[in-house]
């Protein structure tokens, strides 16, 4: 994927969907979900006005889509094939920071309870079968929730920080409030008397937003960048694109040599049967028929907690290319610690040719699971722990530079649920302070 800065050239607002009004000033300066990043680039292609770009036909299956011309004119998408992923914050020296993972130094790890399976012996929802607990005392110290690659590599190792930089928001990010005037819709104009507040984000100088960005066209041919329209659109080197509320613009700058700064696992191996997923970024689990969703993966039974995910492509995949069919991971989800949910939203415009969007308004509103999640599975051996770690590590097993799995049941291709997987230790009950010592 190609890996792209954005320095924004004023303040930056990202509203969420909470409302503006009265005492109520938003929420425009909290950092921005990936659904931000994934709009801006896909607007800015349409700006672009690119010739002989593939359209997407309508339809939920190659049975039931309509590829005549003149429904493709009519009611087909163009830029289907974009991917994105981020934003994270970038220092002045080139520095990426991710979220801290909720059971960072060792305060937090799973511990058995005695007779955990019997009913009315535990509050914990199912299917998690160990409760995470706090291996540290009350404090009021607040954690730094950004850390760079070298904290994360030292985390995944088990071992004491060491050399990692440890950032909050405020170390690179100022709140700003601002005053407005509400604009009518339908005018174009000012409305009497509607005044409103809000916050605004402005980078400290030399901050910058990172965000991974690629978009291969199988119609479209640069005589130097092939179907890559992402590198078209930045001319190999940058442009200028929108992003966020009120038109704000960002240089966006691609970076080249082309690397991906996502953290890695320590290795292509897995050690021992214990496998713990970190998310960095949000990811959402809708209700599912009788899956409730929520903090639980959907690709997680809601009753013993068996995963669903096979160790190879589908069966409708493995027909198609005629490669041999995945088969299921023998693993279980027995804990997990997630933080409060992330609300997940924004507006269509109107657009006439799209039967879905004629009228625009709000759209829905999901609830994410918040990044730096953590959820601890027990493989039935290590053959199997492996092929989970290769499941959900967001490289999967190959190229450490491309993203191939995005285990968000919504919106993965905005770059939602990528997580990167470590081990952790057999959970046990000699732990000070917890009640079972």
């Amino acid at each position: 994927m190609n890996t792209i800065l954005l320095q924004p050239t004023d303040i930056l607002f990202f509203r969420d969907g909470r409302p503006m009004g009265g005492a109520s000033s938003g929420h425009g300066s909290a950092w921005p979900l990936p659904t931000v990043i994934s709009h801006s680039f896909h607007a800015a292609l349409h700006r672009a006005s690119f010739q002989g770009i593939h359209k997407h036909a309508p339809g939920r299956s190659s049975q039931t889509r309509d590829y005549s011309d003149q429904n493709r004119s009519a009611h087909g998408r163009f830029f289907g094939s974009l991917t994105t992923a981020g934003p994270f914050p970038v220092s002045p020296d080139g520095e990426w920071f991710f979220p801290r993972p909720a059971d960072a130094d060792d305060s937090c790890r799973p511990v058995s309870i005695p007779n955990s399976g019997a009913m009315g012996a535990s509050s914990l929802p199912q299917p998690s079968r160990y409760p995470v607990v706090s291996t540290k005392p009350p404090s009021k110290d607040t954690s730094r929730p950004w850390w760079n690659s070298a904290a994360w590599q030292t985390y995944l190792k088990n071992a004491d920080l060491g050399a990692g930089i440890l950032k909050c928001d405020n170390d690179f990010a100022d709140t700003e409030h601002s005053y407005g005037i509400e604009i009518s819709s339908e005018s174009g104009s000012v409305v009497e008397g509607q005044f409103y507040s809000a916050h605004y984000l402005r980078l400290r100088e030399g901050w910058r937003l990172g965000a991974l960005a690629l978009a291969e066209d199988k119609d479209f041919r640069h005589p130097e960048y092939g179907g890559d329209l992402v590198r078209t659109l930045l001319n190999g080197r940058g442009t200028e694109i929108i992003a966020g509320g009120q038109q704000r613009i960002c240089t966006a700058t691609l970076q080249t040599p082309n690397g991906n700064p996502l953290p890695l696992p320590l290795g292509p191996k897995i050690a021992g049967v214990r496998v713990k997923w970190v998310l960095l970024t949000p990811a959402i689990f809708p209700k599912i028929g009788e899956h409730p969703g929520g903090w639980l993966p959907s690709w997680v039974d809601q009753n013993n907690g068996e995963v669903r995910l096979l160790d190879g492509p589908g069966k409708n995949y493995a027909k198609r290319h005629r490669v041999l069919e995945g088969k299921a991971i023998d693993a279980h989800l027995v804990a997990a610690i997630t933080g409060k949910p992330v609300p997940v939203t924004g507006y269509a415009l109107p657009n006439s040719a799209d039967p879905d969007r004629l009228e625009g308004g709000a759209k829905s509103t999901h609830l994410a699971v918040p990044a730096g999640a953590v959820y601890y599975f027990e493989a039935a051996s290590l053959e199997a722990a492996q092929a989970l770690a290769n499941a959900l590590n967001w490289h999967g097993s190959g190229d450490a530079t491309t993203v191939s799995n995005r285990r968000s049941t919504l919106m993965g291709e905005k770059g939602f649920g990528l997580g990167v997987c470590g081990t952790w230790a057999s959970p046990d009950r000699n732990v000070p302070g917890h009640p079972c010592t």
